[in-house]
C-alpha cells in the first residue's frame, strides 16, 4: 500500500475516534456531579450559610411555655386524740414567658460574625470550584500527554523495526556491517520496554481522571493540529499579582476570617458589660380540692425590664479576651501568608505561560528542522553516506520533539488556568475557551 493511502486510512480512523470522544467540558460536568471533594465543599457551603440564621437568633425574642399538674395530700395531727385531719388538693399551672434582648453586646457581635461566616463559606466554595477546574484540566491533559508518549513510542518502534529490517537486508547483501543490525535491534528492544512503561503510565493517568469524575472517561478529544495559544491579558505580571493579592478567594476567605477573629475580641469583652432584657409573662394557676388554702384560679401577668451586671468571674473574661487577641494576630498572619502565596502563584503561572509560549514556538521550529534532518539522513543512508545509527537518532529526535511540543502546549494551557485561578478570575467560560481548542 502506498504511503498516501496509509496516511488517508490513519486520518480516517483518527477522525472516527474523535467524533465520539469526550471533551473537556463534558468531563467537567461529570466532575461537578461526582467529584467527592467538590461535593464536600458544597455541603460545607450549605452548613456555613446557616451561621447567619444562628447569629440573628441572639437578637430575636425567645418564647417558652411551661406548666405543671400536681396532686397534693397533707395529713395533720392536732393535739386532741382521734382528731386527725387530711387535706387533698390539685394544682394546675401554666406559664407563657417572653424575653427580648435590649442590650447584649455579645449577641450583636455573634450576629455580625454569622454574616461574615457566610461570606467566608462562599469564598471557600468559589475556591473549591476553581480548584476543580484546575484539577480536571490537569487530569485531562495528563491523559493526553500519556497518550502522546505512548503513540510516540509506538511510532518510533515501527520506524525502528523498518530500519532493523533494512539493516538486516543490507547486511545479507554485504552493503552494511552487523553493527547496524545490532544497533537497530537494541533500539527496538528498548522501544518495546518503554512502550510497556508508557502503557502503565497511561492507565495510572486514566485512573486519576476516573477518581474525579467517578467513571471511565473513554476516548478524550485531543488538541487541534497546529493550535495557536494566546498570550495572557493583561500582559503585565504586576496587574495579575495585584489582582491575586485582592481577589484570590483564599485571600478573601482569610480576610473575612481575620475580621471574624477581631469581632471575637469584642464578643469576649462583652463578658464585662451589663445586659438588659425585656421580659413578660402570663399564666394561670388553678387550685382545686379540699385544702388548707382553699380553691380558686390565679392569673398572674408581669412585664418589665431585667438587667444584670457581672462583677467577677474568676478572671475568665480577661483570659478569653487575651486568647481572642492572640487568635486575631494569628488570623492576620495567615492572611498575609495567603496573600503572598497568591502573589507567588500568579508570578509562577504568568512565567509558565510566557515561557511556555516561547517553548512552543521553539519546538515548532525544531519539529520542522528535525523532519528535514530525518529526510536528509534517510537519503544519505540510501546512497551510503550515512549509517543506520544516524537515521535512528534522527527519528528519535523528531518523535521526541513532537512529544515535547505537545507537552509544552498542555503545560501552557494549564498555567493559563492557574494564572486566572491565582488572580481569582477563573470561571467555567475559561474552560469552555480551552475546550474550543480541542477536535470535536
Amino acid at each position: 500500500m502506498r504511503n498516501s493511502d496509509i496516511a488517508t486510512l490513519l486520518a480516517g480512523v483518527f477522525f472516527s475516534l474523535n467524533a465520539g470522544a469526550t471533551d473537556l467540558v463534558q468531563i467537567y460536568q461529570d466532575a461537578l456531579a461526582n467529584d467527592p471533594q467538590f461535593a464536600s465543599a458544597r455541603s460545607s457551603l450549605t452548613a456555613g450559610q446557616e451561621k447567619s440564621v444562628q447569629g440573628r437568633a441572639g437578637l430575636l425574642p425567645t418564647i417558652g411555655l411551661s406548666g405543671s399538674d400536681t396532686r397534693t395530700r397533707t395529713d395533720s395531727q392536732p393535739d386532741m386524740p382521734f382528731a386527725d385531719r387530711s387535706y387533698t388538693g390539685t394544682n394546675n399551672t401554666w406559664t407563657l414567658a417572653l424575653s427580648q434582648p435590649l442590650f447584649r453586646w455579645a449577641n450583636w457581635q455573634q450576629y455580625e460574625q454569622g454574616k461574615l461566616s457566610v461570606m467566608a463559606s462562599e469564598a471557600q466554595f468559589a475556591q473549591a470550584r476553581q480548584d476543580l477546574i484546575v484539577r480536571v484540566g490537569q487530569a485531562y491533559f495528563d491523559v493526553l500527554a500519556a497518550q502522546d508518549a505512548l503513540t510516540t513510542l509506538q511510532a518510533q518502534k515501527v520506524a525502528i523495526s523498518e530500519q532493523l529490517a533494512s539493516a538486516k537486508r543490507n547486511f545479507e547483501v554485504g552493503t552494511s556491517t552487523i553493527t547496524d543490525t545490532h544497533e537497530a535491534q537494541s533500539r527496538y528492544d528498548l522501544a518495546i520496554a518503554q512502550e510497556f512503561a508508557a502503557q502503565s503510565d497511561l492507565q495510572v493517568k486514566r485512573s486519576a481522571l476516573q477518581q474525579i469524575i467517578g467513571k471511565e472517561a473513554g476516548d478524550l478529544a485531543t488538541l487541534k493540529s497546529g493550535v495557536k495559544l494566546s498570550s495572557p491579558q493583561p500582559a503585565s505580571v504586576n496587574e495579575w499579582v495585584a489582582s491575586a493579592e485582592k481577589q484570590n478567594f483564599n485571600v478573601v476567605a482569610s480576610d473575612v476570617a481575620a475580621e471574624i477573629a477581631k469581632r471575637d475580641i469584642e464578643r469576649n469583652r462583652a463578658g464585662h458589660y451589663p445586659t438588659v432584657d425585656l421580659v413578660a409573662s402570663t399564666g394561670r394557676t388553678s387550685l382545686g380540692g379540699a385544702s388548707a388554702t382553699g380553691t380558686g384560679v390565679v392569673k398572674p401577668t408581669t412585664i418589665g425590664v431585667q438587667w444584670s451586671i457581672p462583677l467577677f468571674a474568676g478572671f475568665a473574661v480577661d483570659s478569653k479576651v487575651k486568647e481572642a487577641v492572640a487568635l486575631h494576630d494569628k488570623a492576620r498572619n495567615d492572611l498575609e501568608a495567603n496573600r503572598r502565596s497568591a502573589a507567588l502563584g500568579a508570578r509562577q503561572a504568568y512565567t509558565g505561560v510566557t515561557s511556555g509560549l516561547a517553548q512552543v514556538k521553539a519546538y515548532e521550529a525544531a519539529e520542522i528542522s528535525s523532519q528535514s534532518a530525518l529526510d536528509s539522513n534517510k537519503l544519505g543512508y540510501q546512497v551510503g553516506v550515512r549509517i543506520n545509527i544516524d537515521v535512528l537518532n534522527a527519528q528519535q529526535q523528531l518523535y521526541t520533539t513532537r512529544q515535547n511540543l505537545a507537552k509544552a502546549r498542555y503545560d501552557t494551557i494549564m498555567n493559563g488556568l492557574r494564572l486566572k485561578s491565582a488572580a481569582g478570575t477563573l470561571k467555567d467560560s475559561d474552560l469552555t475557551e480551552v475546550n474550543d481548542l480541542l477536535q470535536h
